[in-house]
């Protein structure tokens, strides 16, 4: 059984000795580990990714939590197993594309998976999660900012596997990525990576005088970009001459939802996966 422990908290000395010394006790095999020194914010990072039999997971989840006690760390054990359906948070602000794709792919079978949450900052698409009957949870104030640790509290009440950003409009702070490391976090990107980044790639492809337009589902990752976590990409092109508007409506409406609902399913079906900081195909 593969598990991935991620822990997070205020900086200190042999923060990472009682939770290695405790897997490597249990005789799991280490496939991973990394840890980060945060000085600036006195802050200590890490993941270890193991294998373990599968009737030492509840043990695993006691002890951490016991450690995470004692050290002050906020400690998460997880494995992409624990649920014989994988459970998601569907993250979104204003487009309801997306959010709606996968919801709808879900109902449909097309991905194998249970819609466990709609997270937003803003109050715009809570009638999508009231029409697919799932809850939803704001989490944004009346501006729109998002408190990042109301976010942490509800991917935990709900007991999340997936947290897929569907055109979430906020950049999730190390922290939080930090908490759900190992491949958990999945994101739209509105454009081509690595070429086109950034909040605008479908303005600056069109001022590059581009005829291809797409979309990146990738995986979220603390400190690096995303270019090399690539799990999906898809493209569109058009005619010459064809306005701006024309082309984000066509790249919102049909291109980013079909990128996004395919790159959720190799995830969830466990076809692809994260192993230092790389996509890797699963054997």
């Amino acid at each position: 059984m593969e598990v991935v422990i991620t822990a997070l908290g205020p900086d200190n000395v042999g923060l990472a000795d009682p939770i290695i010394h405790y897997v490597t006790g249990q005789g799991a095999n280490i496939a991973e580990i990394q840890m980060y020194d945060h000085d600036d914010q006195q802050l200590f990072a890490m993941l270890c990714r193991i294998s373990i039999e599968e009737s030492q997971f509840p043990l695993l989840k006691s002890a951490m939590m016991q450690i995470g006690e004692h050290t002050g760390l906020a400690i998460r054990v997880w494995s992409p197993s624990q649920h014989e359906v994988p459970r998601l948070a569907i993250c979104c602000t204003f487009v309801e594309h997306t959010p709606r794709a996968v919801l709808q792919a879900i109902k449909d079978g097309k991905i194998n998976a249970i819609p466990a949450v709609v997270i937003s900052n803003r109050k715009k698409l809570r009638f999508l999660a009231e029409e697919f009957g799932v809850p939803f949870q704001l989490i944004g104030d009346a501006s729109g900012a998002a408190d990042d640790r109301a976010m942490v509290h509800v991917l935990d009440k709900f007991d999340v596997d997936y947290v897929v950003l569907a055109r979430y409009m906020r950049v999730l702070p190390p922290s939080t990525c930090w908490q759900f490391a190992g491949g958990r976090i999945i994101n739209l990107h509105h454009g081509l990576l690595p070429g086109f980044p950034g909040f605008r790639p479908y303005h600056d492809a069109y001022a590059g005088r581009m005829l291809s337009y797409g979309a990146t589902c990738h995986f979220i990752i603390p400190e690096l970009d995303a270019g090399n976590q690539t799990i999906n990409q898809r493209t569109f092109s058009v005619d010459p001459g064809t306005n701006l508007e024309a082309i984000i409506a066509e790249g919102e409406r049909d291109n980013e939802p079909a990128c996004l609902v395919e790159g959720v399913r190799r995830v969830v079906d466990q076809e692809v996966r994260l192993h230092f900081h790389r996509v890797i195909a699963n054997k």
